[in-house]
């Protein structure tokens, strides 16, 4: 039996092994603002609470974790195929949550493409809703 990997918080030390996951991922949805500059900044304003899985020095999962300062903001979570089913996401949002928690956070949303269906079943089974009444829009500047 194997250990199950090590959660830790992300650094930029990570970014290249991190973004390849997510490249890799199915239901991830990798954009230009997910260069490295992007998430240098994105990680700086939000410290300790994006985190990666590891096991024997390879990064096989991650959650990118942000707050505006009222809500908290989950992306990009993913674990490689060999390690689903193991807890290991769930382990990373149980983490965040309690981040989120400790900053006097206690609102979560996250983002599921729609043509992601085993994505909506793994946060539906966890207690996570869809809102009906709010329709994302974006500008690019």
């Amino acid at each position: 039996m194997t250990t199950p990997p090590q959660i830790r918080d992300m650094t930029m030390q990570d970014y290249e092994e991190v973004y390849a996951l997510w490249e890799k991922s199915e239901g991830v949805k990798v954009s230009a603002q997910d260069s490295r500059e992007d998430i240098e900044q994105y990680l700086n304003r939000n410290p300790r609470l994006s985190l990666v899985a590891e096991q024997e020095g390879r990064i096989v999962g991650s959650i990118l974790c942000g707050t505006d300062g009222r809500r908290g903001y989950l992306q990009h979570l993913c674990v490689e195929d060999a390690f689903r089913g193991q807890g290991v996401a769930s382990e990373m949002i149980r983490r965040v949550k309690s981040r989120f928690s400790d900053l006097g956070i206690h609102h979560l949303r996250i983002f599921v493409l729609r043509d992601n269906p085993a994505g909506r079943q793994f946060w539906e089974h966890r207690g996570w809703r869809a809102r009906e009444d709010i329709l994302p829009m974006a500008i690019e500047l």
